[in-house]
């Protein structure tokens, strides 16, 4: 019994150093990235575009919802959250805001003859809300709404961020539509995202990297 109990003992001792060894690596592993030359979310970041046309499908509520829980995992100050969200795919409604805006900007309809709806034919948008008196409730809406289309790029998912349409939303003519979206009282529509399957590749705009310096 002795000399088992030494040999188990020895065996253990030997075993340690390579388990604390393991241990180790394991914990660099976890908190120093490793550095292989890329990075998914900065190569989605540079490769993602505003798309103006689309497939008609409408994208998949199954990733719609990822992508909302993506929207709603962006920073809030004090984490209050003052957003809310509505997406609509329903395409008789936005096919009717669309006639509407026509109706109202015949010149432009008359240019745009590819127009099926007025958010640059995207199957799916999104509309955001932000609380009326919260004083950093647009920003908030703004991180979450790039969480979003972040999130669509990196499934294959095109979108495009308008405020153009807000405007015409809140007209007496929209007025319908915009009680259709069920926003509280006390939230305001801010912004729009356009979410699809591209029908086009953009290339990208150049950006002025002068408006970006270190101050020592």
């Amino acid at each position: 019994m002795k000399n088992l109990f030494v040999t188990v003992l020895t065996v253990l001792t030997l075993l340690m150093p390579s388990c604390q060894s393991k241990a180790q690596s394991d914990a660099t592993t976890e908190t120093v990235p490793q550095n292989d030359g890329k990075n998914v979310v900065v190569e989605t970041i540079m490769a993602r575009r505003s798309i103006r046309k689309y497939h008609p499908q409408a994208v998949n509520r199954d990733t719609m919802n990822i992508v909302l829980k993506c929207g709603i995992n962006a920073p809030s100050a004090m984490n209050v959250q003052d957003w809310e969200v509505r997406v609509v795919d329903n395409q008789e409604f936005l096919n009717g805001l669309t006639t509407i805006f026509k109706e109202k900007n015949k010149e432009m309809a008359e240019r745009d003859k590819e127009m099926r709806n007025m958010f640059r034919n995207a199957p799916t948008v999104a509309f955001i809300a932000a609380k009326k008196d919260s004083k950093f409730s647009s920003v908030d809406c703004a991180l979450m709404a790039e969480n979003m289309m972040i999130a669509a790029k990196s499934m294959g998912i095109g979108s495009v961020c308008m405020a153009g349409p807000v405007e015409f939303l809140k007209g007496p003519d929209c007025a319908d539509y915009l009680n259709k979206l069920g926003f509280s009282d006390d939230y305001e529509l801010l912004l729009t995202i356009g979410f699809g399957y591209p029908a086009e590749e953009p290339a990208a705009k150049p950006r002025d990297e002068s408006k970006c310096k270190f101050v020592d």
